[in-house]
């Protein structure tokens, strides 16, 4: 299997082992489609690795139907992978009581709040934080913890970022970022989301 040949040998004295296997940050940005498609895909590469995985969907509602959640959690009950945990926002997120009443805000930071426990305890060992760079766009998350907490995270785990307007200290620390550009989208021609592509 190819495995590249990076530009430049950092002089930080990791090992080449090391240096492979460092935890890292990574950031699926712009107005393009496929942001949170790509995080899901990364999950795939982790589950067949082992690894938990712990999604969390910070914007998108309880009733919208995502496929990639039924794929994933069937993936994870299957037994021959890693395990998968899926949390969303509009759900109130599965540790919060349920007749809680949350604003999309106080959702959102109860959510970071989660997964700072998570990182801490070294929960999983990918988390996909979906749409999580709008709540820092808004100030709903203060950017400079969310960065804090990152480059201080113990252990091996991975964490991936999708959204919009990915915050520019956030961009800054991440290892990898990707800048979704829109060229043509159905949806420009009148045509409405649909099955199988957008869900």
């Amino acid at each position: 299997m190819p495995q590249g040949q990076p530009a430049v040998v950092p002089d930080d004295g990791l090992t080449t082992r090391q240096r492979r296997n460092r935890p890292l940050v990574v950031v699926h940005t712009g107005i393009g489609k496929g942001k949170s498609t790509a995080a899901f895909g990364l999950a795939l590469r982790g589950w067949t690795q082992g690894w938990p995985i712990g999604v969390f969907q910070f914007v998108k509602s309880a009733k919208w139907k995502v496929g990639e959640e039924h794929a994933l959690k069937v993936l994870g009950a299957s037994g021959e992978g890693g395990s998968v945990a899926w949390h969303k926002m509009g759900e109130g997120w599965s540790w919060v009581q349920r007749d809680r009443q949350l604003s999309n805000e106080d959702a959102a930071r109860e959510g970071w709040e989660q997964v700072k426990r998570d990182l801490a305890a070294q929960t999983y060992r990918l988390y996909v934080l979906d749409e999580f760079a709008y709540p820092m766009h808004w100030g709903w998350v203060d950017t400079d913890e969310v960065v804090r907490v990152l480059r201080e995270r113990p252990g091996t785990q991975h964490v991936v970022i999708t959204g919009r307007n990915a915050p520019e200290a956030l961009v800054e620390l991440a290892d990898l970022v990707t800048d979704m550009t829109k060229v043509k989208h159905p949806m420009d021609a009148g045509q409405k989301g649909q099955r199988g592509i957008e869900w």
